[in-house]
Protein backbone atom coordinates (compact mmCIF):
# COMPACT_ATOMS: atom_id res chain seq x y z
CA UNK A 1 0.00 0.00 0.00
CA UNK A 2 2.58 2.01 0.60
CA UNK A 3 4.51 1.86 -2.49
CA UNK A 4 1.38 2.17 -4.03
CA UNK A 5 0.87 6.03 -2.40
CA UNK A 6 4.60 6.73 -2.52
CA UNK A 7 4.47 5.94 -7.06
CA UNK A 8 1.12 7.93 -7.10
CA UNK A 9 3.17 10.76 -5.29
CA UNK A 10 6.08 10.53 -7.80
CA UNK A 11 3.59 11.07 -10.47
CA UNK A 12 5.05 14.52 -12.62
CA UNK A 13 2.15 16.54 -13.19
CA UNK A 14 1.58 17.66 -16.73
CA UNK A 15 2.77 21.44 -17.37
CA UNK A 16 -0.97 22.13 -18.94
CA UNK A 17 -2.99 20.72 -15.39
CA UNK A 18 0.21 23.30 -13.86
CA UNK A 19 -1.09 26.25 -16.03
CA UNK A 20 -4.64 25.58 -15.55
CA UNK A 21 -4.69 25.06 -11.71
CA UNK A 22 -4.25 29.16 -10.58
CA UNK A 23 -7.51 29.17 -12.94
CA UNK A 24 -9.17 27.19 -10.61
CA UNK A 25 -7.52 29.16 -7.36
CA UNK A 26 -8.61 32.30 -8.65
CA UNK A 27 -12.34 31.18 -9.37
CA UNK A 28 -13.10 29.66 -6.29
CA UNK A 29 -11.51 32.40 -4.25
CA UNK A 30 -13.96 35.08 -6.31
CA UNK A 31 -16.57 32.49 -5.34
CA UNK A 32 -15.40 32.27 -1.76
CA UNK A 33 -15.64 36.63 -1.90
CA UNK A 34 -19.25 36.27 -3.05
CA UNK A 35 -20.01 33.99 0.06
CA UNK A 36 -20.45 30.77 -1.80
CA UNK A 37 -19.35 27.89 -0.02
CA UNK A 38 -19.24 24.96 -2.17
CA UNK A 39 -18.28 24.85 -6.08
CA UNK A 40 -19.14 21.70 -8.57
CA UNK A 41 -17.17 21.29 -11.34
CA UNK A 42 -19.99 22.22 -14.05
CA UNK A 43 -20.17 25.21 -12.38
CA UNK A 44 -16.43 26.22 -12.90
CA UNK A 45 -16.65 24.62 -16.64
CA UNK A 46 -19.26 27.16 -17.03
CA UNK A 47 -17.36 30.32 -15.32
CA UNK A 48 -13.58 29.13 -16.77
CA UNK A 49 -14.53 27.54 -20.05
CA UNK A 50 -13.04 24.39 -19.61
CA UNK A 51 -14.23 21.07 -19.86
CA UNK A 52 -15.88 18.96 -16.99
CA UNK A 53 -13.91 16.14 -17.30
CA UNK A 54 -10.48 18.03 -17.65
CA UNK A 55 -11.08 19.68 -14.57
CA UNK A 56 -11.80 16.86 -12.43
CA UNK A 57 -8.52 15.17 -14.20
CA UNK A 58 -6.85 18.16 -12.93
CA UNK A 59 -7.65 18.05 -9.72
CA UNK A 60 -7.23 14.15 -9.32
CA UNK A 61 -3.54 15.60 -8.82
CA UNK A 62 -4.23 17.71 -5.89
CA UNK A 63 -5.81 14.80 -3.97
CA UNK A 64 -8.89 17.02 -3.07
CA UNK A 65 -12.56 14.87 -3.37
CA UNK A 66 -15.58 16.87 -4.53
CA UNK A 67 -19.24 15.63 -2.74
CA UNK A 68 -22.04 14.22 -4.95
CA UNK A 69 -24.47 16.90 -5.41
CA UNK A 70 -22.71 19.41 -3.99
CA UNK A 71 -19.28 20.06 -5.28
CA UNK A 72 -15.81 20.68 -3.50
CA UNK A 73 -15.91 22.41 -0.44
CA UNK A 74 -14.32 25.84 -1.65
CA UNK A 75 -12.31 26.71 1.78
CA UNK A 76 -10.56 23.35 1.42
CA UNK A 77 -10.18 24.20 -2.42
CA UNK A 78 -8.61 26.91 -1.55
CA UNK A 79 -5.55 25.80 1.20
CA UNK A 80 -5.07 22.44 -1.00
CA UNK A 81 -4.40 24.78 -4.24
CA UNK A 82 -2.38 26.89 -2.50
CA UNK A 83 -0.17 24.44 -1.10
CA UNK A 84 0.28 22.16 -3.98
CA UNK A 85 0.99 25.20 -6.09
CA UNK A 86 4.00 26.02 -3.19
CA UNK A 87 1.98 29.66 -2.81
CA UNK A 88 1.82 28.59 0.94
CA UNK A 89 5.63 28.94 0.79
CA UNK A 90 7.90 31.87 0.50
CA UNK A 91 10.70 31.82 -1.97
CA UNK A 92 13.12 34.39 -2.11
CA UNK A 93 14.17 35.57 -5.86
CA UNK A 94 16.82 37.72 -7.52
CA UNK A 95 15.91 40.01 -10.16
CA UNK A 96 18.50 41.10 -12.60
CA UNK A 97 18.00 43.95 -14.89
CA UNK A 98 16.21 46.51 -13.72
CA UNK A 99 14.49 48.31 -16.62
CA UNK A 100 11.35 48.99 -17.10
CA UNK A 101 9.81 45.43 -17.10
CA UNK A 102 12.30 44.98 -13.98
CA UNK A 103 10.78 47.82 -12.46
CA UNK A 104 7.53 46.91 -12.79
CA UNK A 105 8.06 43.12 -10.76
CA UNK A 106 10.03 45.13 -8.30
CA UNK A 107 6.58 47.32 -7.59
CA UNK A 108 4.37 44.51 -7.49
CA UNK A 109 3.46 43.74 -3.64
CA UNK A 110 1.28 40.53 -5.28
CA UNK A 111 3.98 38.23 -5.84
CA UNK A 112 4.24 37.98 -2.26
CA UNK A 113 0.95 36.38 -2.27
CA UNK A 114 1.59 33.67 -4.88
CA UNK A 115 4.39 32.79 -3.09
CA UNK A 116 7.41 34.65 -4.33
CA UNK A 117 9.35 37.66 -2.80
CA UNK A 118 12.02 39.41 -4.30
CA UNK A 119 14.73 40.44 -2.35
CA UNK A 120 17.40 41.94 -4.21
CA UNK A 121 18.06 43.42 -7.42
CA UNK A 122 21.22 43.40 -9.88
CA UNK A 123 22.20 46.21 -12.03
CA UNK A 124 25.18 48.13 -13.62
CA UNK A 125 23.36 51.34 -13.81
CA UNK A 126 24.89 53.68 -11.56
CA UNK A 127 21.76 55.90 -11.36
CA UNK A 128 20.11 52.95 -9.86
CA UNK A 129 22.52 51.20 -8.16
CA UNK A 130 22.59 52.10 -4.24
CA UNK A 131 18.27 53.21 -4.63
CA UNK A 132 15.40 50.93 -3.98
CA UNK A 133 11.99 50.20 -5.09
CA UNK A 134 9.26 49.14 -2.99
CA UNK A 135 11.50 48.92 -0.41
CA UNK A 136 14.33 46.41 -2.19
CA UNK A 137 17.28 47.35 -2.50
CA UNK A 138 19.29 47.26 -6.19
CA UNK A 139 22.81 46.55 -6.09
CA UNK A 140 25.83 46.49 -8.92
CA UNK A 141 25.94 43.41 -10.58
CA UNK A 142 28.89 42.88 -9.37
CA UNK A 143 27.69 41.95 -5.89
CA UNK A 144 25.72 38.62 -7.00
CA UNK A 145 28.42 36.01 -5.64
CA UNK A 146 28.58 38.37 -2.65
CA UNK A 147 24.79 38.34 -1.62
CA UNK A 148 24.24 34.81 -2.49
CA UNK A 149 26.14 34.41 1.17
CA UNK A 150 23.63 36.96 2.67
CA UNK A 151 21.25 35.50 1.18
CA UNK A 152 19.15 32.28 1.03
CA UNK A 153 17.84 32.14 -2.39
CA UNK A 154 17.24 29.94 -5.47
CA UNK A 155 15.41 31.84 -7.82
CA UNK A 156 16.48 34.20 -10.39
CA UNK A 157 13.99 36.63 -12.13
CA UNK A 158 15.60 37.27 -15.58
CA UNK A 159 14.76 40.79 -17.54
CA UNK A 160 17.79 41.89 -18.85
CA UNK A 161 18.35 42.81 -22.87
CA UNK A 162 18.48 40.00 -24.82
CA UNK A 163 22.22 40.82 -26.09
CA UNK A 164 23.45 39.85 -21.98
CA UNK A 165 20.88 37.41 -21.06
CA UNK A 166 22.65 34.14 -21.41
CA UNK A 167 25.71 35.92 -20.08
CA UNK A 168 23.94 36.70 -17.09
CA UNK A 169 22.28 33.37 -16.98
CA UNK A 170 25.43 31.54 -16.61
CA UNK A 171 26.52 34.03 -13.98
CA UNK A 172 23.31 33.21 -11.86
CA UNK A 173 23.91 29.86 -12.07
CA UNK A 174 28.02 29.47 -11.64
CA UNK A 175 26.56 31.62 -8.28
CA UNK A 176 24.18 28.86 -7.18
CA UNK A 177 20.94 29.88 -8.64
CA UNK A 178 18.71 27.16 -9.56
CA UNK A 179 15.28 28.66 -11.50
CA UNK A 180 15.68 30.97 -13.82
CA UNK A 181 12.08 33.11 -14.44
CA UNK A 182 13.15 34.24 -17.78
CA UNK A 183 11.20 37.24 -19.22
CA UNK A 184 13.36 37.73 -22.22
CA UNK A 185 12.48 36.61 -25.52
CA UNK A 186 15.83 35.04 -25.32
CA UNK A 187 15.71 31.15 -25.21
CA UNK A 188 18.99 30.84 -23.13
CA UNK A 189 20.64 27.32 -22.69
CA UNK A 190 20.99 25.55 -19.02
CA UNK A 191 22.22 22.72 -17.41
CA UNK A 192 19.32 19.58 -17.55
CA UNK A 193 19.19 20.04 -13.46
CA UNK A 194 18.05 23.89 -13.85
CA UNK A 195 14.82 24.76 -13.99
CA UNK A 196 13.68 27.41 -16.35
CA UNK A 197 10.30 29.24 -17.07
CA UNK A 198 9.97 31.18 -20.41
CA UNK A 199 7.42 34.01 -20.14
CA UNK A 200 7.88 36.21 -23.12
CA UNK A 201 5.17 39.10 -23.73
CA UNK A 202 6.41 39.68 -26.75
CA UNK A 203 5.48 35.62 -27.89
CA UNK A 204 2.20 36.23 -26.51
CA UNK A 205 1.73 39.62 -28.42
CA UNK A 206 2.68 37.91 -31.77
CA UNK A 207 -0.13 35.38 -30.79
CA UNK A 208 -2.92 37.33 -30.25
CA UNK A 209 -1.63 39.73 -33.22
CA UNK A 210 -1.65 36.61 -35.47
CA UNK A 211 -5.29 35.34 -33.76
CA UNK A 212 -6.67 38.95 -34.22
CA UNK A 213 -5.90 39.02 -37.80
CA UNK A 214 -7.07 35.79 -38.51
CA UNK A 215 -10.39 36.47 -37.14
CA UNK A 216 -10.70 39.59 -38.90
CA UNK A 217 -9.73 38.15 -42.25
CA UNK A 218 -12.56 35.44 -41.48
CA UNK A 219 -15.19 38.65 -41.63
CA UNK A 220 -13.95 39.65 -44.94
Amino acid sequence: MNNQKRQKDDIKVPEPTLRRLPWYLSNAKLLKQKGEHFVSSTQMSKEINIDVSQIAKDLSYVKISGRTRVGYDISELINVLEDFLGFTNIHKAFLFGVGSLGGVLLGDSGLSHFGLEIVAAFDVNPEKVGTSINGIPIFHSNEFKQKMKEYSVKIGVLTVPIEIAQQISDTMIAGGIQAIWNFTPFRIRVPEQIVVQNTSLYAHLAVMFNRLNFNNDIKK
